[in-house]
């Protein structure tokens, strides 16, 4: 008679020596692998928050910046500065008596003080530039005191220059330092100063005396 053949084994699955091991293994992996993808997400989200604190370019940084830096110039050509003179000062309570006499306007023997500095070039009409560069927020025209043009500029400040002709510019314009708006005239409310610009500064609405940014 023949050897009598065994069945192969009919353990169940759970029950053979490499099952747990193997369920396990891929427990850890998942857990594993769960832990991985959160800390990727938590780092992108921190990523983000960061960039989000920051300046989007550095073209938004640079211009600003640079609108900053623009100091004020004078409101005519550099190279006729020695041909420059003040006929008129700003009038200034606590400057000297001789300064103050120099701010004083008469007009049909009444007094009243300058609100800024008329400045003459050889008692001849001159190019009258943008001291600074900025949006052009009044035009006025008047024959008497002498048409006025208003700039305000990004820091805050603004400019006004009177007793101008042939004015170029327009309410709402942009114009940039040192750009031709006008030339200076004589008008009938300060006729002793012939003809000349009278050039006015305000920071946050307050006349100053332009002497404080410009030395003439």
């Amino acid at each position: 008679m023949g050897e009598v053949k065994r069945k192969p084994s009919r353990k169940p699955v759970m029950e053979r020596p490499w099952f747990w091991p193997v369920v396990y293994s891929s427990i850890a992996l998942m857990i594993v692998g769960v832990i991985l993808s959160y800390n990727a997400l938590y780092n992108s989200k921190q990523d983000q928050v960061a960039l989000e604190g920051q300046p989007k370019t550095n073209e938004q940084t640079i211009l600003p910046t640079a609108t900053k830096l623009e100091t004020l110039k004078y409101p005519f050509k550099e190279e006729l500065f020695n041909e420059a003179s003040i006929v008129q000062e700003f009038y200034d309570v606590t400057a000297d008596e001789a300064t103050r006499e120099k701010g004083l306007l008469v007009f049909n023997q009444v007094f009243t003080t300058s609100t800024g500095v008329s400045i003459a070039i050889n008692s001849e009409p001159f190019e009258v530039l943008a001291a600074m560069s900025g949006e052009v927020t009044k035009v006025k025209m008047d024959v008497f005191k002498g048409n006025q043009i208003t700039i305000k500029h990004p820091n805050g400040m603004e400019t006004q220059y009177s007793s101008v002709a042939d004015i170029s510019v327009k309410e709402g314009d942009k114009v940039a330092q040192g750009e031709v708006i006008a030339k200076s005239q004589e008008n009938e409310w300060n006729p002793q100063a012939g003809v000349h610009l009278h050039f006015e500064v305000l920071e946050e609405g307050v006349l100053i005396n332009p002497r404080k940014y410009l030395s003439f």
